[in-house]
């Protein structure tokens, strides 16, 4: 709900100059033909290799971190392996095509399932931030487990679209602000829900209003996920009407 603004920090998550970042967390980590586990195995970096980033792209959920970075070589790894010091965008997102998807692999060299990533109508917390780890800001710039930080996450995770607070260059900001944003971005706002689609309104959340995610359609009811509702800074169901909210079709 609430989003406090840090106009100083711009879009510094988003620069597309390409930048030299540690392998860490794993010995030996691989670099992939996609931005998936299940991507064929191009290359491999130890641990300290610096590795520069051409680019960021949302892909199979790795441990929480759905981020994948396109290294020198042309191929991809998992953010969760190379330090960064951001949980969100560093680069400029990738515009070659390339998608990622299904379940959290076991890590950089493949494994069992997990969950994570998934498609729009999926109902799970799959947010990687929980109450332990609810302060200061993610790195959409937006303040941790907030309506607005769950949403801003599912968007990049779901549909693999690179959206933070200075999205299309308006301000996002608080969830009363994000219908006007759209408009301003020539995004789709309208009363018609679809799955993956952002339910959003002006009323409610003190005064910042409050943005959900549709999971699903079911007549003239929705089926919406959110955080910080009816739990604090937690996760949280329900299903209204329709007509409770109107519709930001990224």
């Amino acid at each position: 709900m609430k989003f406090f603004a840090i106009a100083s920090l711009g879009l510094l998550s988003i620069s597309g100059l390409s930048s030299a970042y540690p392998i860490y967390k794993a010995d030996v980590v691989n670099c992939r033909s996609s931005p998936s586990a299940s991507g064929t195995v191009v290359t491999t970096y130890k641990i300290n290799t610096d590795i520069n980033i051409s680019c960021q792209i949302s892909g199979q959920n790795i441990k929480g971190n759905s981020l994948w970075d396109k290294t020198q070589d042309g191929c991809y790894v998992s953010d969760y392996y190379i330090k960064t010091g951001s949980s969100g965008y560093v680069s400029g997102r990738c515009n070659d095509g390339s998608t990622g998807g299904g379940s959290t692999g076991g890590g950089s060299t493949g494994g069992g399932s997990t969950g994570g990533g998934g498609a729009p109508g999926d109902m799970k917390d799959d947010y990687p931030l929980k109450s332990s780890s609810c302060t200061g800001y993610d790195g959409y710039l937006y303040a941790k487990c907030q309506c607005t930080s769950f949403v801003a996450w599912r968007i990049n995770s779901r549909l693999g679209i690179s959206f933070h607070n200075k999205y299309k260059g308006k301000a996002w900001g608080n969830a009363n602000q994000w219908d006007d944003a759209a408009r301003a971005s020539g995004v789709t706002v309208d009363n018609t829900p679809t799955p993956g689609s952002i339910a959003q309104t002006n009323s409610g959340g003190g005064g910042y209003g409050h943005v959900a995610w549709v999971a699903k359609v079911d007549g003239d009811n929705v089926v919406i996920e959110e955080y910080n509702y009816r739990v604090r800074k937690g996760y949280g169901t329900r299903t209204v009407p329709k007509s409770a909210f109107q519709y930001i079709h990224l």
